[in-house]
């Protein structure tokens, strides 16, 4: 018994330890886009917690491939490892693109949006935290899920706005390509945020 506590416990540990990091690279891409410009050392701190995520990840699913009883069922080990580590891409890529595309500081829009995101990320690590005793913190995990769908939606609320400002003000269309694409990097990373909330309120309707 204590051997299978100790490696459900390194999976909850790795999960942990994947969240922080999330959360870590979405609070530089906050801090980022409140800057006037983005620098080649901007970029390299995201490439630096992408690195780290990666490594994470491939420990998850190291562990997942050399034990026999989980603590989750295998898949959504898997998925909920690989969607969190596409949480991270996704963010890095933005700051690739603004570097890339050597973007001004970004609108007020933008800046919303990656709030919101944060605050997704804050969500996801107050859900991990219940997994390992989710019969007693369902409750818990389920607001933070519900919370993460809100901030979610409002996202796309945002971006729509977005969008639609820039067409309608902007009127360098070379300005407008770049902006759309970054807006879109950023949309589509709180959608994986939603995926990690389906996923795990899959995981809940499977152990309660």
């Amino acid at each position: 018994m204590f051997g299978l506590a100790s490696k459900s416990d390194k999976f909850y540990n790795l999960f942990q330890k994947t969240t922080e990091k999330v959360y870590a690279t979405v609070r530089k891409l906050d801090e980022i886009m409140e800057q006037h410009s983005v620098s080649v050392e901007d970029g390299e701190a995201m490439h630096k917690l992408e690195h780290e995520a990666d490594a994470l990840t491939a420990m998850i699913l190291d562990r997942l491939n050399s034990t026999f009883i989980t603590p989750l069922d295998r898949e959504d080990i898997y998925t909920l490892a690989q969607v969190l580590d596409d949480i991270v891409d996704f963010a890095q890529g933005t700051v690739e693109r603004m570097i890339l595309y050597r973007t001004a500081k970004p609108s007020i829009g933008a800046q919303e949006l990656v709030h919101l995101l944060v605050r997704a990320a804050e969500q996801i690590q107050t859900a991990f935290a219940c997994l390992n005793n989710i019969h007693f913190k369902k409750s818990e995990l389920l607001t933070a899920t519900e919370e993460i769908y809100q901030l979610e939606s409002a996202g796309d609320k945002i971006y729509r706005q977005e969008v639609a400002r820039l067409f309608e003000h902007e009127k360098d269309p070379i300005e407008i390509i770049k902006w759309k694409e970054i807006l879109e990097h950023i949309e589509i990373t709180l959608d994986h945020c939603e995926s990690i909330a389906n996923l795990l309120k899959g995981v809940v309707l499977k152990y309660d």
